[in-house]
């Protein structure tokens, strides 16, 4: 089952101390940026910017100067994300008229096609890959007994 891949990731984080070295290592692909020891409370904001923008005359800009400023951000995000799983449900249940039985509704070979696709993805473009791991197997762990409701409601 798909969870049985994250169950190892899981028990590791909570049974060791991660170093920001095994972090980076396991979370993101490449080194953290070293930052300093630190106490109970630090200057906000700290570190630089790291989401930039190009804008129409070609020059870089940052987003972000407060944390409302990242939380709108992510308010909008959020809403795509939204409009963009509906979409992906409305195909889900186009997909069930092609499936003659139910047992051919929950395929876990394209399931794990689906996450791994989802790794090499993020791999490509940057993003850590728990998250992309995590959000597909999510997704198709959703998806799965609304497709065998949807074939249930539908018998032909």
């Amino acid at each position: 089952m798909l969870l049985q891949g994250l169950l190892p990731l899981l028990t590791s984080l909570l049974t060791s101390a991660p170093t920001a070295s095994s972090i980076a290592d396991s979370c993101y692909g490449s080194a953290l940026p070293t930052i300093s020891p630190s106490t109970d409370h630090r200057s906000v904001p700290w570190g630089s910017p790291s989401v930039h923008f190009s804008s129409l005359n070609g020059t870089l800009t940052t987003c972000c100067n407060s944390l409302d400023d990242v939380r709108t951000a992510l308010d909008d995000i959020d809403d795509r994300l939204l409009n963009l799983l509906n979409q992906r449900a409305a195909y889900v249940r186009e997909a069930t008229r092609f499936k003659s039985t139910r047992a051919s509704v929950n395929v876990p070979s394209r399931n794990e096609e689906v996450v791994r696709q989802a790794e090499q993805q993020a791999v490509h473009i940057g993003m850590p890959v728990t998250i992309a791991r995590a959000t597909f197997e999510a997704i198709l762990i959703s998806s799965v007994p609304f497709e065998q409701c949807i074939f249930d409601v539908n018998p032909q």
